[in-house]
């Protein structure tokens, strides 16, 4: 077990940094206060979208199908992923020096993956409830009882257990004797091997293995899964209809290559092609521009998010 044998190994870890400095997004003084601005309106919209999604989802009696079970665990994925990320960014918008300790950057690194992780699972067993609910209609309430939907809830977040603790343990064996500044504005796994004064081997062959199987899986699940709902869509007589189901799996699919895209960029590419700049800038994707646009595309392109919406407001207003 690649977490097990890294366990081992980081007890004979001799390093001798006890912080790191995060050097942020960008190193241009006449950019700072504007990205900070942009990245705070970012930070709070993913926030108050995602909790109202979270809200609307508990208190409304239409929407407790799979389908929206699904999506207010990815909305608490996407408000823990994005506050792993973001105040740290916004922290290297107005500070000259970004410190951040050591065990702090392990405990960052675990939960950036864990929800990272957690990300990728989450929009597979959504992709595939829509291909059950699409594809074969008359056995969705059989197939996507409440008991399988636990289940693949828990085996979401198991996944980003498992894949975290291997990650985080096997960078935990590596020594850093200096210099500590992460080109990064997260401890991500690229930007701190490149400091580490040790082998890193195990921690590459397990970046390859771990996230190569999980991004391979999980994205192949997706695309196979709307490769059959868009050829059911093709049997739907109406134009209407047609148009409708095109412009939601488009939405979707959009999302997803996005948040794949910047992901495989940034992790899956020739060393020699390795341009740090580049990878921040793809690193935005998935880590705060992502968190936000999926209650956007997921829930407000939807009509019965909208009636529950309604309903909940008249309701309020009624009461007062």
């Amino acid at each position: 077990c690649p977490s097990l044998v890294c366990l081992e190994m980081a007890s004979e870890n001799k390093s001798t940094v006890s912080e790191f400095y995060l050097e942020g997004l960008t190193d241009q003084p006449e950019l700072q206060f504007p990205l900070f601005l942009l990245f705070l309106w970012v930070y709070v919209v993913t926030m108050l979208g995602n909790m109202a999604m979270i809200f609307l989802i508990a208190v409304s009696s239409q929407l407790k199908s799979p389908m929206y079970y699904f999506l207010s665990n990815l909305s608490f994925i996407d408000i823990c992923y994005s506050s792993v990320v973001t105040p740290k960014l916004l922290v290297n918008f107005i500070e000259n020096q970004n410190i951040i300790s050591y065990p702090g950057c392990m405990t960052q690194l675990f939960f950036f993956c864990f929800f990272a992780i957690d990300e990728c699972y989450m929009l597979t067993a959504m992709a595939s409830d829509r291909y059950v609910a699409i594809c074969n209609p008359l056995l969705y309430n059989v197939v996507m009882n409440p008991r399988v939907c636990s289940l693949l809830a828990t085996g979401v977040y198991m996944m980003g257990i498992v894949g975290a603790l291997a990650h985080t343990t096997c960078m935990a064996r590596l020594s850093f004797c200096g210099p500590n500044l992460i080109n990064h504005y997260l401890c991500d796994i690229l930007p701190l091997l490149k400091l580490s004064c040790s082998s890193t081997y195990i921690n590459e062959l397990l970046v390859m293995f771990v996230l190569g199987f999980n991004v391979l899986a999980t994205s192949l699940t997706i695309l196979i899964s709307y490769a059959f709902i868009l050829s059911s869509i093709f049997c739907i007589h109406s134009a209407q209809g047609r148009y409708k189901a095109f412009s939601t799996c488009g939405s979707h699919l959009a999302a997803v290559a996005i948040f794949y895209g910047s992901i495989m960029f940034m992790y899956f590419k020739p060393a020699s092609s390795s341009n740090m700049t580049q990878e921040k800038v793809a690193s935005v994707f998935y880590t705060t521009v992502i968190p936000m646009l999926n209650p956007l595309i997921y829930s407000l392109r939807n009509k019965d998010v909208k009636e529950a919406l309604k309903k909940v407001i008249e309701r309020r207003f009624c009461c007062i």
